[in-house]
């Protein structure tokens, strides 16, 4: 029960923090309403090219642009973490009685809600230009974003909390970044790729979340890439908050 409450009391706190700053949100939401506004039309001359998915082309980009949503959101969190082990929060922490795991899962859940809460605004923008939606789908699609969050929330508080340099976290997590997002399908599927970029892209566990997201938003919930989907990204999620809550554990022992 303890872990609960403080967990709830951290989470109010970020949580509360991040809805208040207007320019957070801006910045967050631009760019994937500029992929969305501008990004999404071009992919309509190319939607009858063998290889492309069926569904429309935003049912093929949407779901792979809240994947990269999730993908930068979450991972952005080790900045402010750094930003608060330099200012001393950390130190200070340790002579709380809060629960050290729930020190991390309240900044993680924080991550999991905003991201949910950017996620349906770009949905909901995405309808009047042709998105479909139906809603047993588009819920397991939100729960899917959820692991997602906390999956890359995780790796970032960690990798944070190992590197303590912004310089040194911002290159690692841009360089790792990318060639994940590329690999993942999440601009243009990956069956219009080579085969060989095809076989390197089957290593990629963003790429069976973008697979399920698009079957989830084309409501096949029996699709075997939503079971893929759910087993790669939430088996790392359970891996990786393990792991960031020793690395948290140890940082405010």
């Amino acid at each position: 029960m303890t872990l609960i409450v403080d967990t709830w009391t951290v989470f109010r706190r970020y949580f509360a923090k991040s809805v208040s700053s207007i320019p957070y949100m801006g910045v967050s939401l631009a760019q994937p309403v500029l992929y969305l506004v501008l990004f999404a039309p071009l992919l309509k001359s190319v939607s009858s090219v063998p290889g492309f998915p069926g569904g429309g082309a935003y049912n093929v980009f949407v779901p792979g642009l809240l994947v990269q949503l999730g993908l930068f959101s979450a991972t952005s969190g080790g900045w402010s973490l750094i930003a608060e082990v330099k200012a001393g929060v950390i130190e200070r922490m340790r002579v709380t009685p809060s629960s050290r795991v729930a020190l991390l899962l309240g900044r993680t859940l924080r991550d999991v809600a905003m991201l949910i809460v950017q996620a349906g605004l770009i949905v909901g923008a995405a309808v009047p230009l042709g998105l479909s939606l139906r809603l047993p789908g588009v819920l397991l699609a939100f729960v899917l974003m959820a692991l997602i969050a906390l999956l890359m929330a995780s790796v970032s508080y960690a990798a944070a909390l190992l590197l303590r340099d912004e310089n040194t976290f911002g290159a690692i997590v841009f360089s790792a970044t990318l060639p994940v997002l590329l690999l993942s399908g999440v601009l243009l599927p990956m069956t219009l790729a080579p085969q060989w970029l095809q076989n390197v892209s089957a290593f990629n566990p963003l790429l069976y979340a973008v697979e399920a997201q698009r079957a989830l938003f084309a409501n096949n919930i029996g699709d075997v890439n939503v079971v893929k989907g759910f087993v790669a990204i939430g088996g790392l999620a359970i891996v990786t908050v393990v792991a960031a809550s020793r690395s948290f554990g140890r940082a405010v022992a």
